[in-house]
């Protein structure tokens, strides 16, 4: 029996869009495809759609800037080329494949577009303050929304029938190892893409302040002096992350859902230094975590002088904290929602059902 596939939108600002599209992907009982700009990326799953790129500037935060627009949009550029391409190529995509529904994570517009195009959606719902008229009518045309993060950390902004409307699934990550090394004492300071990276002097300095302890830097950083302390160790980008996680003390980064999904995993002590993004997605997870006491909330990096204390105090937060708010088997249990939703969109190609 040929099943109607599922599609999946993958945002193009940062990774963790995509590492949660593969876990989700692979998990599914029907097939997958993803849609998204991958910039010659392996997106880790056989079925993929690449997408021309929109933007039309660095820095891109998901809004055009543009005087006057629809309320309904938050990007909607006039006589961009990649664009109108990029539609146009998921149109299509859909016409030949007769999704039984698309995966919304994330893009108010693309989540309207599948609407108009008449294919069922489930978006994803990030942190942050997304109460405006453009999130709004995408959660209002969805079927469900899909949060991956846990009840808890949600912002008491949203509206009750968003909340009502929310599967609130957890955050997502690959199982870590049973088999985990032990702790080693070390620091892990990690920079995802599509943020700014790190910068080489202030690591430096914070370094030195802390010698007694190893800092392991994942990710890009500039401006990196020639002199550097013996126990700064800057990696650059690295294929797994997992093995420098599962030996740290503690680990230091932004409040992006795949790094917040790994800590929570792993039940790693934290310190969240949120990055610059639209409608203070960041931000809004590091207050809630530090609420909590499952992380310590900086919001900027700052100067050398303070870190001995912070790291004290990071080193001293109860892990058990930050390991209360992850449940175990979220990709599964995602997995099976979505499934359970496609079969009731397609009854005559719901999944067999196991005996016994």
């Amino acid at each position: 029996m040929n099943r109607r596939p599922i599609g999946y939108y993958v945002h193009h600002q940062g990774a963790g869009h995509a590492a949660r599209a593969r876990l989700i992907a692979q998990a599914l009982n029907r097939p997958c495809t993803l849609l998204g700009t991958f910039h010659g990326a392996d997106p880790g799953i056989t079925s993929c759609l690449d997408l021309p790129d929109d933007r039309i500037a660095e820095g891109f935060d998901g809004r055009d800037q543009a005087a006057s627009r629809p309320l309904a949009f938050h990007y909607a550029p006039l006589g961009i080329d990649g664009l109108r391409a990029r539609m146009a190529r998921i149109a299509a995509w859909v016409a030949a494949a007769d999704p039984v529904l698309i995966i919304i994570d994330v893009s108010v517009e693309v989540a309207l577009f599948a609407r108009l195009l008449s294919v069922p959606t489930l978006v994803v719902r990030l942190p942050g303050d997304r109460t405006d008229p453009p999130h709004l009518e995408a959660f209002r045309g969805a079927e469900r929304l899909l949060a991956f993060f846990p009840e808890t950390l949600d912002s008491g902004t949203n509206p009750d029938w968003v909340r009502a409307k929310t599967a609130y699934l957890g955050f997502l990550a690959a199982e870590p190892r049973v088999d985990r090394p032990p702790e080693d004492g070390s620091l892990v300071v990690v920079y995802g893409r599509g943020g700014a990276g790190g910068d080489g002097a202030d690591l430096a300095a914070a370094a030195r302040a802390v010698p007694e302890r190893q800092w392991h830097v994942l990710g890009p950083v500039a401006d990196v002096p020639d002199e550097t302390p013996e126990n700064l160790h800057l990696h650059g980008w690295v294929s797994e992350i997992a093995p420098y996680l599962d030996r740290a003390a503690l680990v230091i980064g932004a409040g992006g859902d795949g790094l917040v999904s790994d800590v929570v995993a792993r039940a790693k002590r934290f310190v969240c230094i949120p990055e610059p993004r639209a409608f203070d997605e960041q931000a809004a997870t590091a207050r809630a975590l530090a609420a909590q006491g499952a992380a310590i909330h900086r919001p900027a990096w700052g100067p050398s002088e303070a870190w001995p204390d912070l790291i004290r105090a990071g080193v001293a937060l109860d892990p058990a904290r930050i390991a209360s708010l992850g449940r175990r088997d979220a990709v599964g249990r995602a997995a099976r929602l979505i499934g359970d939703i496609a079969d009731g969109l397609d009854p005559e190609n719901r999944a067999p059902q196991s005996v016994g």
